[in-house]
């Protein structure tokens, strides 16, 4: 059972391949496609991250509707947090982006985005709003119904509850409904319209369900007759899968926040309240809309040829639907809805390819290039039919590469290799090729805006004939290697750039003015290089040597420099920008590589910068015990502050003996719910602070928690936030030592923060802690439970929601001297 299970669950993920290669689906693969093939409808999902969509939706309209299904994610995630590594902010959402489109591959659906960066959170949609710059996260909207035309649009989350929820949950259904309307609205964001047209869905839903309801017993008694019911559970006898099995396998694949999901199998209801519209009658969510061809003037007799061939269609013989498939494929080139005509071209081109057994592909065995650099790429294509194809054409920019047509014999494999220029494009991901705002991410191609990646540069067309029917078709180049244990591997080829800067850390502290070696590489990605490395700093920083010259004979090669950098007397925070200057081109970018084992491997590029921080800071502590979280950096960032720091294995540690050698531990972030060893080892951390130890407990979160016992002392966890950064923080305690020792901490430790102040303050505590701090967000009460110091026995336990995970990898002064007092208050009795 388990090997067929995930032999099937294979089969689904092998489709994705088609991104890789050519390679042809199975005959119960085809029959689905099909089916599919007559279904002229679509479905739009929107809400605001990934892993807020509803997978057993997607996958129900998808795999038993067989309509146009996609997922609108406004944002990327990328202000939420890793549990896979210490990658956040713009590399976070590169990864769930890439979580979203395997969880796709999965469901069936389809992903789009908006431009909208996901800042934190928010606690209300008007903030929100103002932050994403509205008009232009609507205008993304509008283009992107524009362009797909969904008939039905559902809305993850309810528009009418500002304020008790996420800002970004609640501003994403808002905005829904007001997209419904201007979609169809020529007056509407006009400028579209030279390269589409306008749309007007015919229903709008709200996904409802009892926790909107605040529980099941309400959601029972409550008003039903607004509200869309039918069972998702549906069993699919040709995959051997329900759809809730797919739904959870695709909701699996959001790792980056452990949303592992187990499914519930048999009968499960899904509730869609009408927000606009008409409410249907029966639990066919397209009541009264066409999705036949019907709906295309000359669909109709298409319609027929379909059913004709999926009632002919020969599981063992596929080969023999293709004839009529010909048949079909002409007459949907014949149609005047370019719309429709485009998206049933891609669908019965692949359904013909699966028929032949058609294997197409495109490699090179390099894993980039550089713009306008020579590569060889290897070409395959073998027709396993007895079906005759033509290969007519192999075209790369317009122009066939083919000396001259060849017929494809029946399991002959065609090999040919090339030689062609890598075109002046970009293969990164668009939306980081500018810097963004606080809110939106800015996009200098605008018909790449909703895209969930870059397009690849980088393409081949086939064109075969058969049948007197030209057919053509598109594969990408990959990279293709054999590895000695996984075998044939493909990777998305890259366009990079000719050399990359890479500085030792993000951050550089200087204690006290004092100078430092600061070491960067230069890394050659292209061969016979000769640069000129500086170091750019404002003019009372001084820098020695000024500049090297440097040679890079091939690829790969890295080399290291040092400059001794000394600051000026007074406190700043500077930008320290490396640059390369060779030949009158300026190169400032470091690339950077997410190798994840659940996503591709993905490449991006960032600019060659530290923040480099002259601060007047003492440490007392010195070795650190560091326990890891979801993963953060604080590690590195406290050597740079000058601790010596070192992790600590729990499964290694059986008493206090062995942590006598730390002056203090630090618990990473949700350390509590993702290091399950704390289940039992906490009472030796606990025991570690009453013999006299410093244990500081970053920020964990109310769900999931492994233990309750999070503290020796008693400490209740809520989720009460500060989102504003620049909201004022009051001394509650202004001698206590942890505001004075070692460093004097002040209002001004406080400016500079990012995205937040902190997250889940507790909002009840031992007598024996002392609140330190009060925080005000907005117009909200108060919270004091930012920060919690406490003597237990000998020492003391420190919880803070304070984001300083966040603070000091952005090089926050004040963040740093803080973080300095709270590793050194044992040292103050």
């Amino acid at each position: 059972m388990c090997r067929r299970f995930w032999l099937i669950f294979l089969c689904l993920v092998i489709t994705n391949l088609y991104s890789q290669n050519q390679s042809p689906q199975n005959a119960i693969e085809i029959y689905r496609d099909l089916q599919a093939l007559n279904v002229l409808g679509t479905v739009m999902y929107i809400a605001a991250h990934p892993d807020d969509e509803n997978t057993r939706l997607i996958s129900y309209f998808s795999n038993k509707i067989h309509a146009q299904t996609y997922y609108l994610a406004l944002t990327r995630g990328d202000g939420g947090q890793n549990l896979l590594g210490s990658d956040l902010k713009e590399a976070l959402g590169i990864i769930r982006t890439q979580e979203l489109l395997k969880a796709r591959s999965i469901d069936g659906g389809q992903q789009r985005f908006t431009r909208a960066v996901d800042f934190g959170y928010s606690k209300s949609p008007e903030e929100t709003l103002s932050i994403w710059n509205k008009d232009s996260v609507l205008s993304d909207m509008v283009w992107t119904i524009r362009k797909i035309k969904p008939d039905i649009i559902i809305n993850r989350f309810d528009h009418r509850t500002a304020g008790t929820t996420h800002g970004h949950h609640t501003a994403s259904a808002m905005l829904s409904l007001e997209a419904f309307d201007m979609a169809a609205d020529p007056s509407k964001f006009s400028n579209q319209l030279l390269q589409t047209e306008v749309w007007q869905p015919q229903r709008l839903f709200f996904n409802t369900s009892w926790w909107f309801y605040g529980s099941r017993d309400a959601f029972k008694k409550a008003d039903k007759s607004n509200l869309m019911t039918f069972d998702i559970g549906e069993y699919y006898p040709q995959l051997g899968l329900s759809n809730s099995e797919i739904a959870s396998l695709s909701r699996s694949q959001h790792k980056s926040q452990a949303f592992g999901n187990t499914p519930r199998r048999g009968k499960q209801m899904e509730y869609l309240e009408i927000i606009k519209g008409g409410l249907p009658q029966t639990n066919n969510i397209f009541e009264d809309i066409n999705t036949s061809w019907s709906r295309i003037k000359g669909g109709k007799a298409i319609n027929n040829l379909v059913n004709d061939i999926i009632s002919d269609f020969d599981f063992s013989r596929p080969y023999r639907s293709v004839p009529k498939l010909i048949e079909a494929h002409t007459k949907i080139q014949e149609l005047n809805n370019e719309h429709w005509k485009q998206i049933k071209t891609q669908e019965i081109n692949d359904i013909i390819i699966s028929c032949l057994g058609l294997y197409i592909e495109s490699v090179t065995e390099q894993a980039y290039a550089n713009t306008n650099e020579t590569i060889k790429v290897k070409t395959e294509i073998v027709n396993r039919s007895p079906i005759d194809v033509q290969l007519l054409k192999i075209k790369t920019k317009g122009k066939n590469l083919l000396p001259a047509p060849v017929y494809l014999d029946n399991n002959q494999a065609l090999y040919n290799t090339f030689s062609i220029q890598v075109p002046d494009s970009k293969s990164l991901p668009y939306w980081l090729n500018k810097p963004s705002n606080k809110g939106l991410y800015q996009v200098e191609n605008k018909s790449l805006i909703g895209l969930p990646t870059t397009p690849n540069p980088l393409q081949f067309e086939y064109v075969i004939r058969i049948d007197g029917q030209n057919i053509k078709l598109e594969s990408e180049v990959f990279y293709k290697y054999n590895d000695p244990v996984d075998g044939e591997v493909f990777e998305e080829f890259e366009i990079l750039p000719q050399i990359s800067i890479l500085p030792s850390n993000q951050v550089v502290i200087f204690k006290n003015a004092e100078h430092k070696n600061i070491s960067v590489q230069v890394q050659s990605f292209t061969d016979d290089f000769e640069g000129e490395l500086n170091l750019g700093l404002p003019e009372d920083w001084m820098v020695s040597p000024t500049k090297y010259d440097f040679h890079f004979r091939s690829k790969g090669e890295i080399k290291s420099f040092n400059f001794q950098v000394s600051p000026p007397k007074k406190n700043q925070k500077v930008s320290a920008n490396f640059t390369v200057n060779s030949n009158q081109v300026e190169y400032s970018k470091q690339i950077k590589i997410l190798d994840y084992n659940h996503i591709p491997k993905q490449y991006f590029v960032q600019d060659a910068k530290s923040a480099f921080v002259n601060i007047n800071v003492n440490n007392k502590s010195s070795l650190i015990g560091y326990i890891k979280g979801a993963g953060d950096k604080i590690p590195q960032n406290l050597e740079n502050l000058g601790f010596r720091v070192k992790t600590i294995d729990l499964n290694t540690i059986y008493s206090t003996d062995e942590l006598q050698s730390y002056d203090a531990i630090v618990l990473g972030i949700r350390a509590y719910n993702t290091e399950e060893q704390l289940i039992t080892k906490n009472e030796i951390l606990f025991d570690y602070v009453k013999e006299g130890g410093t244990l500081l407990t970053q920020y964990t979160t109310t769900y999931g928690l492994l233990t309750d016992k999070i503290s020796p002392l008693t400490l209740n966890l809520s989720r009460k936030r500060v989102t504003n950064e620049e909201a004022k923080v009051n001394f509650l305690e202004p001698e206590h030592p942890v505001l004075n020792y070692p460093n004097t901490i002040t209002s001004a430790d406080f400016k500079g923060w990012v995205q937040e102040r902190g997250l889940y303050f507790p909002d009840d505590w031992s007598n024996s802690l002392t609140p330190i701090l009060e925080i005000q967000d907005y117009s909200e009460e108060p919270t004091k439970g930012s920060l919690l110091v406490g003597k237990y026995g000998k020492g003391f336990y420190i919880y803070t929601g304070l984001s300083l995970f966040r603070q000091l990898p952005a090089g926050v002064p004040g963040a740093f001297r803080l973080m300095s007092n709270l590793l050194s208050i044992q040292t103050d009795e």
